[in-house]
């Protein structure tokens, strides 16, 4: 799992929090062993201390990075064996932040499933990406919220003079320079799925072509719902 799924702020935490050198080489560490790490073994590898290692590993867990397990070792016997060890294993298998937000990651996974439908299907791959992008909208969505789940997702909406919103942000803006046709049709499927799950009709979603933001907006139909 990469970092999409978390909100931008707690993207940002966590590459900060990957600022300190004990943090980075840690993530790292349980990152490539492909188990369950404990951490005695981690501040062995490490050459910390345990209770540097223990500090900077449950940070790795604050900041969504790594989750902990409890589990009683088999090889060990004696007195206190039976106690289950905490054990820490990666959350995230990558951390990436832009400044816009972008989410070039979405766009690749949508790109991607879409190609395999039309392997699969015959299906015009323009019209497969389109239920695909609508598909994935639809589990973006903030029932009653839809503002909120466009603030969510980057396009940082905000109020124009029609009563609706311009989206001042555009999550797939580079891509869309050099292929504005069909990420700009894949990214209104999106938001059209995004209100549709939000509780508003797919047609509170309109273009709106133009530099400067986001190739759609939405109609006064979306501000019914703001909060």
């Amino acid at each position: 799992m990469g970092t999409t799924g978390l909100p931008w702020a707690r993207r940002i935490a966590a590459v900060a929090t990957l600022g300190d050198s004990h943090r980075r080489r840690l993530f790292e560490y349980v990152l490539r062993a492909g188990q369950p790490v404990g951490r005695d073994e981690a501040a062995s590898a490490m050459d910390l201390p345990r209770s540097t290692a223990s500090f900077h590993l449950d940070r790795l867990v604050r900041e969504g990075l790594l989750s902990v397990q409890f589990r009683k070792p088999a090889h060990k016997t004696g007195p206190g064996s039976g106690r289950p060890a905490k054990l820490y294993s990666p959350e995230l298998q990558e951390v990436t932040v832009s400044i816009p937000e972008r989410h070039y990651d979405l766009a690749g996974h949508l790109m991607a499933e879409a190609i395999s439908r039309f392997t699969a299907q015959g299906v015009p791959v323009d019209a497969v990406l389109g239920e695909v992008a609508a598909d994935r909208g639809r589990l973006s969505g903030r029932p009653g919220d839809f503002p909120g789940a466009l603030r969510e997702l980057g396009y940082e909406p905000s109020p124009d003079e029609s009563g609706g919103y311009r989206l001042r942000n555009c999550p797939f803006h580079r891509l869309s320079q050099d292929h504005e046709d069909v990420v700009c049709a894949m990214n209104g499927a999106f938001l059209r799925g995004v209100a549709s799950a939000s509780g508003l009709p797919p047609g509170a979603v309109v273009p709106d072509p133009g530099d400067g933001h986001c190739c759609a907006r939405v109609t006064p139909a979306g501000n019914n719902t703001e909060r």
